[in-house]
């Protein structure tokens, strides 16, 4: 129990010191974000848009306001390019950014992969676009652990705690779950303790503040606080890493206007063309946004 209460009080902190982070070190303009379930009008620099609002979730791979000040210059920069206002849907769980894809309540999401190949099964989803980082469209999950940790590889976090993200997580839960499955184990009997974090960043640093003794995290998220906020990530080892699977693409149902998608989609694969574009895409590490095809995710249909 009083891991558990640690890990939370953690985690309220770790919550509050992401919130005063900032995307290039500005401050919003006219933008409210609230950390409960939400929607939020992204404001445009342009003067000359329209009225009905595009709606748009992107699961919380990373902590809700972090997610909102990275993709912040990402969507007002696609506003800007349709001329129409798009309206930033957040949501706790990747189950629940699905759910609304399901429903018709979104015209496009950015979900992690695991959240996508199990959505594909219940329903139409097809691939806007992916992000292609260091020259790739594909990522891996890290495990990891404290750096002043005795543990060098997976077996030895047995009878240890651990941290996983979100059930519907590639890297965060269900790699995690496949290497168990090979050694005939499930969590509640090799691990200490397990959590759910919700969120990358957080599993990373409970792990940091020596709160879990070891996490599964993607290694995107990983790799973009090493370049850019590389305090966070000092103080942990990375142990094991998966084999490559598909990058978390971007989505939209069925129900989606075709044009408009067809529209949302050159803006994207034009990006890196563009100096403004390409500047907002360095700020996110990606180079550029590529189609893929869907047989990349096949890999992640034995995880479930």
């Amino acid at each position: 129990m009083r891991l558990k209460y640690l890990i939370n009080f953690a985690l309220i902190l770790l919550f509050t010191a992401g919130c005063s982070a900032r995307f290039n070190n500005e401050q919003p303009k006219k933008v409210e974000v609230d950390i409960k379930d939400s929607d939020t009008e992204v404001t445009a620099a342009s003067n000359n848009i329209a009225s009905k609002s595009i709606h748009v979730a992107i699961s919380t791979m990373i902590s809700p306001k972090r997610t909102f000040f990275l993709y912040e210059n990402l969507l007002k920069y696609i506003q800007d390019k349709l001329g129409t206002p798009i309206k930033l849907t957040q949501r706790k769980t990747y189950k629940e950014v699905n759910d609304l894809l399901e429903q018709g309540k979104l015209d496009f999401a950015y979900v992690c992969s695991g959240a996508y190949v199990v959505a594909r099964r219940k329903f139409p989803l097809k691939i806007l676009a992916a992000p292609k980082i260091n020259g790739r469209t594909y990522y891996q999950a890290y495990i990891i652990v404290n750096k002043d940790s005795k543990i060098t590889n997976f077996d030895q976090l047995k009878g240890h705690s651990f941290a996983f993200s979100d059930p519907l997580s590639n890297t965060g839960y269900k790699y995690a779950i496949l290497l168990l499955k090979s050694k005939h184990a499930n969590p509640k009997d090799f691990f200490s303790k397990t959590i759910f974090t919700y969120a990358h960043d957080y599993s990373i640093q409970a792990v940091a503040r020596k709160l879990v003794d070891g996490a599964s995290v993607d290694g995107l998220v990983y790799d973009y606080l090493l370049k850019n906020d590389p305090q966070k990530v000092k103080d942990v080892v990375i142990i094991k890493k998966s084999p490559k699977y598909g990058i978390p693409p971007f989505v939209y149902p069925a129900t989606a206007d075709k044009k408009l998608i067809k529209k949302i989609q050159k803006i994207l694969l034009e990006m890196d063309k563009d100096p403004l574009g390409k500047k907002v895409l360095s700020d996110l590490n990606i180079e550029s946004f590529e189609m893929v095809d869907p047989s990349i995710y096949n890999s992640l249909d034995s995880f479930n």
